[in-house]
């Protein structure tokens, strides 16, 4: 299923296709992509009751294993950029790292679908930028999505402003992909795997790491595809005129 132009419809129509394309990710997760004793399950923020990110969790004491029927990888991912940061801030940050533990398990990664507002005028993009740093500095790996094209607030797109706050170095962003596709492993040393896809390409398949240098394989295309197939016929006709 080609990549929609979801620039062509209102923020709240992509919302509503987020919302189910999170759930549908949380269910292929769930039906035997992760290992056992790993879970994801959407969350939502303090501010209304709408699934914003997609959240994975481990139960205590449950080791990432091989197993037959859950490939765990530990060969580097390929993609087209790989990055590597330092963070050098972390000693100034020290005292103040607190580990959380949730009664439902441990907080280990979280997939962010990136919407209009996240990038919107005010506060949107820094907001964005600050919660996502946040993260990676405690430790939870990341899986960023940005179905949007640059704009002026991040003009060589997502990954850049985020990874801004880690190393500050240049990023080429394709003419033809500006759409970004960012795995973060938030080990010691914070590492990036950037792909960059347009509007008619196929979202590839991209890593959700589970340690610092484990992961699996979340299935960005079938459940983009399994949220487009109930997406109503009546919200289409706009993402239909071509790519």
């Amino acid at each position: 299923m080609p990549i929609h132009d979801w620039t062509r419809v209102p923020a709240g129509t992509f919302h509503f296709f987020h919302q189910r394309w999170i759930q549908d990710l949380a269910a292929s997760l769930n039906g035997g992509v992760l290992p056992p004793g790993y879970f994801a399950m959407s969350e939502v923020e303090a501010k209304g009751p709408i699934p914003d990110v997609l959240a994975l969790k481990v139960q205590p004491a449950v080791p990432v294993e091989e197993s037959v029927s859950v490939a765990v990888l530990d060969v580097p991912p390929r993609t087209r950029v790989v990055a590597r940061g330092d963070d050098q801030a972390r000693y100034a940050r020290r005292s103040d790292r607190i580990s959380v533990f949730l009664s439902q398990g441990e907080l280990v990664a979280v997939i962010e679908i990136v919407s209009p507002g996240n990038k919107s005028s005010g506060d949107g993009l820094p907001s964005f930028v600050r919660n996502v740093a946040k993260l990676l500095r405690g430790g939870v790996h990341l899986l960023v999505i940005d179905l949007f094209p640059p704009t002026p607030r991040d003009p060589l797109g997502i990954h850049k402003v985020i990874w801004d706050q880690f190393q500050d170095e240049p990023f080429d962003l394709p003419n033809d992909k500006p759409l970004t596709l960012a795995a973060y492993s938030a080990g010691y040393e914070k590492v990036a795997y950037v792909d960059n896809v347009g509007v008619g390409d196929i979202l590839p398949d991209m890593r959700l790491f589970l340690t610092p240098d484990r992961y699996v394989s979340c299935p960005l295309e079938a459940t983009y595809q399994m949220s487009w197939g109930v997406f109503p016929t009546a919200l289409k006709g706009p993402l239909q005129g071509g790519s």
